[in-house]
């Protein structure tokens, strides 16, 4: 493998390696928030509860978090293909290696906005300008796959 496809797999560890800490701070918010809930006799976890009915009972903060990694578990899929074909073809530079790190770094800072303060037009924002970083870095990589 070339030094630049090793490169090029540090954003995906990396992103992977964030989605793993937002699991982490879900986990840590929501056991303790159905807790909670449960005790004060909000909601009694049953087989048929409703993804509505558990969430309506949980503190807007605490589906934050539970939003966020499920947020990652989308777009970020394009990017991890994405990144793995740029890495295969090991022909890309360090335009390709830096759109790889926006777009994770993007993706951290629309995590924690998205976590800590949930302000949609600036979750938005965020969103948008990481899919413009994906969309050049797919650009890119179709390029060299298909030629130009």
């Amino acid at each position: 493998m070339s030094s630049f496809s090793t490169q090029m797999l540090g954003p995906i560890v990396g992103l992977n390696l964030w989605t793993l800490v937002i699991e982490g701070w879900m986990y840590a918010t929501r056991i303790p928030a159905t807790v909670r809930a449960q005790e004060a006799g909000k909601i009694k976890m049953r087989p048929d509860m409703t993804k509505e009915e558990y969430n309506g009972a949980l503190p807007a903060s605490v589906r934050w978090k539970a939003d966020n990694y499920n947020n990652l578990m989308e777009q970020p899929l394009q990017f991890y293909a994405i990144a793995l074909v740029v890495a295969q073809l090991g022909r890309g530079n360090r335009v390709d290696l830096g759109l790889a790190w926006a777009y994770v770094g993007v993706r951290v800072v629309h995590s924690l906005v998205h976590c800590l303060t949930n302000k949609i037009p600036t979750r938005f924002g965020l969103f948008v300008a990481s899919s413009g970083v994906l969309a050049a870095l797919t650009v890119r990589a179709a390029i060299a796959v298909f030629g130009a």
